[in-house]
């Protein structure tokens, strides 16, 4: 971890303290990345409620409550999936806000409707509307697309704090 991203990561767990709010994540193409890196910081459990890594499509549907249907309809990776991995962790957790995230890493999954870069968000808290957000990233490297991908995820937390 940087030392601008661990400054920023501490301040957001500052900030979540402070508010008395906690996090769950819901991670696929992360693979648990946005988690491992909350819990980086000494006195996370005060705010890291828990994380669920769904990589496969049983485990979005099995832990989080994700419809099997919705994602026959649209896939892993599209934005129905993204907002109730998001809806899904929230619900079965304690936190106060959840983030999903969903995409293709890479080197291999792409397609041309849903190529290699692609990350779809969600972003829900208690009382409020879920949010998504798209990215297109470009093929940049599996290493690449998942380090940009939690990046857009802490934004997302921060934005939850406004």
């Amino acid at each position: 971890m940087t030392p601008e991203i661990k400054a920023r990561v501490a301040a957001l767990l500052d900030a979540y303290k402070a508010k008395g709010l906690k996090i769950a994540t819901a991670e696929s193409c992360t693979g648990g990345l946005v988690a491992a890196l909350l819990t980086e910081i000494s006195g996370s459990s005060a705010v890291v409620e828990r994380g669920f890594v769904t990589y496969s499509n049983e485990a979005k549907t099995e832990l989080i409550g994700v419809p099997a249907d919705l994602i026959a309809a649209h896939g892993a990776v599209s934005e129905p999936v993204a907002r109730a991995m998001a809806e899904g962790a929230l619900a079965h957790s304690r936190a106060d806000v959840a983030v999903g995230i969903t995409g293709v890493a890479g080197p291999s999954g792409g397609t041309a409707a849903k190529p290699v870069g692609l990350v779809h968000f969600g972003l829900t808290r208690k009382g409020a509307a879920t949010v998504h957000l798209e990215r297109r990233y470009g093929d940049l490297g599996r290493e690449n697309v998942r380090r940009r991908a939690v990046e857009d995820a802490l934004s997302l937390l921060e934005q939850a704090l406004r």
